[in-house]
């Protein structure tokens, strides 16, 4: 299974703006397809202004009169939602509980649609939409004001689809904080105590125990490669200016 088997449901939605929002934050996690199921008559014009340069994704949407129809074809629907009771599911996840639970089905290759189901904007999924869906998901709020915007519903659990299927992985961003990793961090500590040493820092013994204090304090600070190197580098520095060289880093 890919991104482009996800499939987002809009059961009985009335906002036009709403709408368009949805269709950008998909195609901002590479999420395309978009069902509506029993939807309110739409104006497009505010719809496609706030879909902003996803135009396509509202275009190539399919409509239903149904849930049912619209997700006749999936192999799981999820249905969203904040409210549980007698008549509704009684256990439900939350979104990144959800991801790591549909991990294995995800990434075994196959390629039946999943669906995340939405509900209406001022009432969200009735009881009988939330049973037709065999999960319940929630997304962890203030109780002072519990509920959500459509659109910023649709894009935490966008966001979690995207890292669940490694989109952060493969579109890295440039410049993004990654720390070392521990060998990494080991060897940048054996190399600043061997410039220590060769300064003539260690004539008593203490060696090991700086070197175990210099590694977790590297390792605490989540030092970058290029942060490693600097700091290398200011201990080489000092190192030649100890032996009355000057080179500037």
């Amino acid at each position: 299974m890919v991104l482009s088997d996800v499939v987002i449901i809009l059961c009985r939605a009335s906002e036009p703006g709403n709408v368009g929002a949805v269709c950008r934050v998909m195609k901002n996690m590479g999420l395309s397809q978009l069902r509506m199921a029993a939807p309110e008559t739409l104006d497009e014009a505010p719809l496609l202004t706030r879909a902003v340069h996803a135009e396509d994704v509202w275009r190539n949407a399919r409509f239903f009169g149904t849930l049912a129809d619209a997700a006749a074809d999936c192999s799981l629907v999820v249905g969203t939602t904040r409210r549980r009771g007698k008549k509704r599911k009684g256990i439900t996840l939350e979104p990144r509980a959800l991801m790591s639970w549909l991990a294995p089905r995800l990434h075994n290759g196959a390629a039946v649609p999943l669906a995340l189901v939405f509900g209406n904007e001022r009432t969200g999924l009735n009881d009988d939409e939330l049973n037709f869906c065999n999960i319940a998901s929630h997304i962890p709020v203030s109780e002072a004001f519990p509920s959500l915007n459509l659109s910023h519903a649709v894009q935490i659990y966008a966001y979690e689809l995207f890292l669940a299927f490694g989109g952060a992985a493969e579109n890295p961003v440039k410049g993004e904080w990654i720390p070392l990793e521990r060998p990494a961090a080991d060897e940048l500590t054996a190399e600043i105590t061997g410039t220590l040493a060769e300064l003539g820092f260690y004539k008593h013994p203490g060696r090991g125990e700086q070197t175990r204090f210099l590694r977790d304090l590297i390792c605490r600070a989540g030092l970058t490669e290029r942060e490693g190197r600097y700091l290398k580098d200011i201990f080489a520095k000092a190192a030649r200016l100890g032996s009355g060289l000057i080179v500037n880093i």
